[in-house]
């Protein structure tokens, strides 16, 4: 494992240069719509609780220098987080980072400004620049030696939790779209699930009559949809591995679906309570159990190990 001191010298190096490479992401993204210097005016405003669009430069230097800061913090906790690593694919990590950049911006923006910013600035142009900055600070690590790097298909087939994870991942957020779907359909509106929680996404809706119900909105939504499901998918790998030598796995289960019951119920309570009417909550908690038994079923039958140990010792209870 490196030094704490290297760690943190790679780590601010790699934020800055994510926050330079999605700070010029933008820019020419602004000097194509004719307008320099828009998003981070924007997103100043917003961040102070200014009326309008403000390009003060003070304004605009004071956002930057918070942007950067955000992003040398970020690169340090990147750099911690694979120090514990001997490889990784970075071009694969590298976008995961960018994701959960994305997210960030999304969720705390709704938080602290109270103003869906992604919607302002719109979901593509944001989603490209988090990613393609993700990717830049993980080419960094791999480029310095803090890390070696592995191809994706390398990653999966070595490693075990990560193959399940994203196993069961897929399996199961594929039987939960198609339970909404058989639902939606029943109620007589096809894909009113996926494009009503992409509308909240992307198009910042905040009512009913604002819900685009349309396969654009689905296909943008259905990846983000999978990427929930993969994340839940490895903790639940690495918590069935463990099991092997813990066998009070029931415990863990029933964990795993109250963590699923309260992230799509705190998704929605927070992003978009005016869903929680037309998705009726008993359909959302079979969603959510057809999701959980998929995922369990599969590791189940993964692990034969488990099986024998929940099958020939008793859980033991405290005397």
């Amino acid at each position: 494992m490196e030094r704490p001191g290297e760690i943190l010298t790679r780590g601010l190096i790699a934020g800055a240069i994510g926050a330079t490479v999605l700070a010029l992401w933008f820019f020419l993204v602004d000097m194509a719509q004719g307008a320099p210097f828009r998003t981070p005016a924007m997103v100043g405003s917003a961040l102070f609780g200014m009326d309008g669009l403000e390009t003060d430069v003070g304004l605009i230097a004071l956002f930057t220098l918070i942007h950067y800061s955000a992003f040398l913090l970020v690169g340090i906790l990147a750099g911690w987080a694979i120090s514990f690593l001997d490889r990784v694919p970075h071009i694969v990590f590298g976008l995961i980072l960018g994701f959960l950049l994305f997210d960030g911006v999304f969720f705390g923006s709704v938080a602290v400004t109270g103003i869906d910013v992604v919607a302002q600035l719109g979901w593509v142009e944001v989603l490209t620049g988090n990613m393609v900055a993700g990717v830049a600070m993980m080419s960094f690590f791999h480029m310095t030696g803090s890390v070696q790097a592995i191809s994706w298909w390398e990653a999966f087939t070595d490693n075990r939790v990560l193959r399940e994870g994203v196993i069961a991942g897929i399996a199961s957020g594929f039987m939960v779209a198609t339970w909404f779907l058989i639902v939606d359909a029943i109620q007589g509106r096809p894909f009113f699930t996926p494009s009503a929680l992409g509308s909240v996404m992307f198009l910042g809706a905040t009512d009913l009559g604002q819900v685009d119900v349309s396969l654009w909105i689905t296909a943008a939504y259905t990846p983000i949809h999978y990427a929930v499901f993969v994340a839940i998918g490895l903790a639940a790998a690495a918590l069935a591995q463990q099991a092997e030598s813990q066998p009070p796995i029931l415990i863990g289960a029933f964990l795993l679906f109250v963590a699923f019951e309260a992230f799509f119920l705190g998704l929605m309570a927070v992003a978009a309570e005016f869903l929680l009417g037309p998705l009726a909550w008993w359909s959302i908690a079979i969603g959510n159990l057809v999701g959980v038994v998929v995922m369990m079923g599969y590791l189940w039958k993964a692990h034969p190990a488990l099986r024998d140990v929940m099958g020939h010792e008793p859980i033991e209870h405290p005397a």
